[in-house]
């Protein structure tokens, strides 16, 4: 659409000193001539654009110009301040706030009736979360190694990243870094944070997992940074196909977990699942969460590991003389 057009030009030129109707016409897929006329009813709506001609010549906003929030509509600035909150909900800062604070300002004619959307980023763990978010993103701004110690299902290690995004995915907090290489460090930074030195590789650190976070005093050279592929065939890309009945009164959590249409209802009312699952050892703190309501079927491996967690926790449980 054109006004989506002429919006996207105006953040454009807002954002940088200068540009040329060549740039804009391939960032937009447009030819040059629709972007002369953009530029054109741009001005006709009073925005102050200037162009110029030769060597670093191009076209420019005046300098001072300020974009007036009529650019926004109602549902702009509900969407905008729904964001803000959401953030401000993990925040160990008064920043966002702030800030909604500075858009609301003079705003209320944009602002009509109650809000409609509620996010809310907290957790349990927001004690100890909203610290290292803050410091993360301190890291990143000011392109310092972050320094951590990690808890993995292999065990726990010193870890040295170079850390790039914040990241919000599957109900949890990660930050998205690169793993230091030895190379990457002066000789006085190497103790300790061998298991991450061998990799010079990106990846995930759930902040959970995360103790000790603190900023390194030594800065990293901004690189091209590959964007996370937060993608569920990436992330959890199966393997482990399985079958298993479940008992009708833990529906919702099927539902809720995996959608209506994960399982069949069989002629005994019981559930028939199936789903092509990721990790073992998961799959297996998965189902046991569920007791006696669920049986696996397929594969058999997991019905034998299963058995063996259950004669193990009978032992510790006093079933029979230890």
């Amino acid at each position: 659409m054109k006004i989506d057009r002429l919006i996207g030009i105006l953040s454009v030129l807002l954002q940088k000193e200068t540009t040329t109707a060549p740039q804009l016409a391939e960032q937009f897929e447009v030819s040059r001539r629709t972007i002369n006329r953009d530029i054109e009813a741009l001005c006709n709506a009073g925005i102050p654009i200037q162009t110029s001609q030769g060597f670093g010549g191009g076209i420019s906003i005046m300098d001072g110009y300020r974009m007036d929030r009529t650019i926004l509509t109602s549902k702009d600035m509900q969407m905008i301040l729904a964001g803000l909150r959401s953030l401000d909900s993990v925040s160990g800062s008064h920043y966002y706030g702030q800030l909604m604070e500075k858009l609301q300002a003079g705003s209320s004619k944009f602002i009509s009736g109650r809000d409609s959307i509620l996010i809310d980023l907290s957790s349990w763990y927001k004690g100890s979360l909203a610290p290292k978010i803050e410091v993360i993103q301190d890291a990143i701004e000011n392109r310092k190694l972050l320094t951590f110690m990690y808890f993995a299902p292999s065990g726990e290690s010193n870890r040295i990243i170079e850390p790039y995004y914040v990241v919000f995915k599957w109900s949890s907090w990660y930050v998205w870094g690169r793993k230091v290489s030895s190379g990457d460090l002066p000789c006085a930074d190497r103790s300790g944070t061998e298991r991450c030195l061998k990799r010079g590789d990106f990846r995930l650190f759930k902040l959970n997992r995360m103790d000790k976070v603190a900023i390194s005093d030594t800065e990293f050279a901004c690189r091209e940074v590959p964007m996370p592929d937060l993608s569920n065939e990436r992330i959890f890309p199966g393997g482990i196909m399985v079958k298993a009945l479940f008992a009708p009164e833990v529906k919702w959590r099927l539902v809720e977990e995996f959608g209506p249409h994960c399982y069949t209802e069989t002629e005994g009312g019981k559930l028939l699942f199936s789903a092509d699952y990721t990790d073992m050892e998961n799959l297996l703190a998965w189902i046991l969460t569920f007791g006696e309501k669920a049986e696996v079927l397929e594969p058999k491996e997991v019905r034998e590991s299963l058995l063996k967690v259950a004669e193990t926790m009978r032992i510790t449980y006093g079933g029979k003389d230890k």
